[in-house]
C-alpha cells in the first residue's frame, strides 16, 4: 500500500500582507496530481489545513475542492492541527465520508464509514481509527492524533496525571484496537523534543511550553507528523517524519525545499521513502545590498522572488529613492537598513553648541559630515522649540 503525507497547508495564510491563497491552489493542484501519477492508496493530512479558527470562505471552499481531488480513486486522512477549529474542521464529516474523506478532530470520536465501493475503503472504523483496504486487499490500521488540548478532549479525569502519561495515552488510545496486528500508521499534529521551529508557527503548549519526549512516540511503521514547517526526522528509530509546509511562510524559512513524503507498506515493512519537491509557489529570498545603485541591481535579479533587503548604507536614501524601490519591485516585501557608523571618539560635550552636537551625532552614526541643508533644517527645529 502506497501513502502520501502532507502537512501545515495554512490555507488563507498571507506573508507580511501578501495573500499566498492561488499559490497555495496551484500546490494543492500539483499535489493531487502527484498522488495520482504516484498511483498512491492513501494521503496522510497531518493538521493545520487552515491558519486560523475562522477561514474565510475562499480557504473554506479550496479545501473542499482539493479534498474531492485528492480523495479520487484514494482514501483521504486528515487530522486537525493547532491552528484549526476542530469542530469546524470536521463539522461536514458526514459528507466528506461519502468521498472517501475521513477527518478526525477528537481522539475519542467515532470514525463513521467511507465509501464502500472505492478502491481504497474503510472495511472497520473506530475511536480515532480505521482499517484501510486496497483493491489488492492490503491491509493497514490508520490511527489519528489531533492537535492535544485538554479543552478539545474534554478530558478532566485524572488530575494528577502528568502531560506525558496523558500524551502517552491519547498517542496509543487508537493503536491498542488494532487488534489483529495489522501494520501502523500514526497521524499527528504536535510537537517532538528537538524539532526545528520557524517563525511562522505558532508555538504548541498544553499548559505550557510542552514538548513530546522521543520515548513517547509509539512503534508504527510510520509516524506523519505535522506542525514543524521544515521537513525533518523526528525520530529514526520510530520512523517519524515532519513533511513540513506546503509553502515557505516566514523568511526564516528561505532556503528550505518544500516537499511530500512518499513511501510504501509493503508485507509489514516500510519501504521506498521518498521526499518528491513541491515546484509550485513562490520561493522566499533574504538579500543584502552595500548602498543604493547596489540594491536596484540585487532585486533586479531576485524579482521572481519575494525578497527581504538588508540595506548597508552610510547616509539615508532619500524619499524618493525609496519610493522607487518599493514600486519597481512590489515583491520586495521588507526593506532594513543598516548604516555604517564612524569611529566613536569619547570627548567631552558640555561646551558644544546644538550645531557641533548633531554634527558629532551625524558623523558617528554615518562615517561623514551631515549635508548643510539637513544641518539647517535641524537648527530651525531646535530654535521653534527654545
Amino acid at each position: 500500500m502506497k501513502f502520501l503525507h502532507t502537512s501545515d497547508w495554512h490555507l488563507g495564510k498571507r506573508t507580511d500582507g501578501r495573500e499566498r491563497i492561488e499559490e497555495q491552489r496551484e500546490v494543492l493542484k500539483e499535489l493531487a496530481a502527484l498522488a495520482a501519477r504516484e498511483k498512491v492508496d492513501v494521503v496522510l493530512v497531518a493538521g493545520d489545513i487552515y491558519d486560523t479558527y475562522m477561514p474565510s470562505a475562499e480557504a473554506e471552499e479550496l479545501f473542499f475542492s482539493a479534498a474531492a481531488e485528492l480523495a479520487k480513486d484514494r482514501l483521504l486522512f486528515v487530522v486537525s492541527g493547532n491552528h484549526d477549529d476542530a469542530s469546524r474542521l470536521t463539522a461536514p464529516a458526514p459528507m466528506a465520508l461519502k468521498h472517501n474523506v475521513f477527518l478526525f478532530g477528537d481522539v475519542n470520536a467515532e470514525c463513521g464509514a467511507g465509501a464502500p465501493n472505492a478502491r481504497v475503503r474503510a472495511v472497520r472504523t473506530g475511536k480515532g481509527y480505521l482499517v484501510a483496504e486496497n483493491d489488492k486487499k492490503e491491509r493497514v490500521f490508520l490511527a489519528a492524533c489531533p492537535y492535544p488540548t485538554e479543552a478539545r478532549f474534554k478530558e478532566f479525569v485524572k488530575e494528577d496525571e502528568s502531560f506525558e502519561d496523558k500524551m502517552s495515552r491519547w498517542l496509543n488510545a487508537a493503536l491498542k484496537e488494532n487488534a489483529e496486528n495489522l501494520p501502523a500508521v500514526l497521524t499527528g499534529h504536535f510537537f517532538v523534543a528537538g524539532g526545528q521551529v520557524s517563525d511562522s508557527e505558532r508555538p504548541i503548549d498544553l499548559g505550557g511550553a510542552r514538548a513530546v519526549p522521543k520515548e513517547l512516540l509509539p512503534d508504527c511503521n510510520y509516524i506523519a507528523l505535522g506542525h514543524l514547517h521544515k521537513r525533518q526526522l523526528a525520530s529514526r528509530s520510530k520512523n517519524a517524519y515532519y513533511s513540513g509546509a506546503i509553502l515557505q511562510y516566514a523568511f526564516d524559512e528561505a532556503g528550505w525545499e518544500k516537499s511530500v513524503n512518499v513511501f510504501e507498506i509493503n508485507g509489514g515493512k516500510t519501504e521506498n521513502f521518498r521526499q518528491i519537491p513541491i515546484e509550485s509557489g513562490k520561493k522566499l529570498m533574504r538579500l543584502e545590498a552595500f548602498g543604493y545603485e547596489n540594491a536596484l541591481d540585487v532585486l533586479n535579479k531576485n524579482a521572481q522572488y519575494y525578497t527581504e533587503l538588508t540595506l548597508h548604507l552610510d547616509a539615508p536614501l532619500s524619499d524618493a529613492q525609496v519610493k522607487t524601490l518599493k514600486s519597481r519591485f512590489p515583491d520586495l516585501v521588507t526593506l532594513a537598513f543598516e548604516f555604517t557608523a564612524g569611529e566613536r571618539v569619547a570627548e567631552s560635550k558640555k561646551n558644544m553648541s546644538d550645531e557641533e552636537l548633531f554634527k558629532g551625532y551625524y558623523k558617528v552614526q554615518y562615517g561623514k559630515e551631515p549635508p548643510e541643508e539637513l544641518t539647517r533644517l535641524f537648527l530651525e527645529l531646535i530654535n521653534e522649540t527654545d
